[in-house]
């Protein structure tokens, strides 16, 4: 009575967490005031709807650049590797780098959220030398692509609550 979602989703996570993707000595520091953040996800998505008001309110000083990706379908994981290549390689700029790569998406089923459970986009994401924290579905959701971050949030919205967190102390 599994469906062949979870069995894959199971299969993979037990694979990865062998290799060692999910160890918690690899995670890199999230700063807690960052100047500078790569939002990964759809420029017509909920998410990013939900994070701009409060980033843009709350921090309007720090810098913000999109890197647009598709979220769902056949070809996502390939769209998502491609823009977590770019948004690195923005990210590890000389002279001016990020802080934080946010990568998200707002709630959905698991088929609409598998995109983020697929082994390309999990190796994409351990393989990027900036933090990365992942805010992906709503909190019953959990992902694979959680797992290998360097941090997680709930939701699009959380995430947006938790980089400006700190930065409410000297405003």
């Amino acid at each position: 009575g599994e469906g062949m979602l979870d069995v894959r989703f199971r299969q993979l996570r037990e694979k990865l967490s062998l290799e060692g993707v999910f160890s918690k000595e690899r995670k890199k520091e999230i700063s807690l005031r960052p100047r500078k953040i790569i939002l990964v996800t759809s420029r017509e998505g909920a998410a990013l709807r939900d994070m701009l008001p409060i980033l843009s309110k709350r921090i309007p000083f720090v810098e913000l650049i999109i890197v647009h990706t598709l979220v769902q379908g056949e070809f996502a994981p390939r769209s998502i590797e491609r823009a977590l290549l770019i948004a690195d390689k923005e990210a590890n700029k000389i002279g001016s780098p990020a802080d934080l790569i946010i990568l998200t998406r707002g709630g959905g089923s698991n088929e609409d959220l598998s995109a983020f459970n697929d082994e390309i986009v999990v190796r994409a994401i351990f393989n990027c030398r900036a933090p990365i924290l992942t805010a992906i579905g709503h909190e019953i959701d959990s992902s694979l692509s959680d797992l290998v971050s360097d941090d997680f949030s709930a939701t699009p919205t959380a995430a947006a609550e938790k980089v400006c967190m700190h930065w409410n102390i000297f405003l």
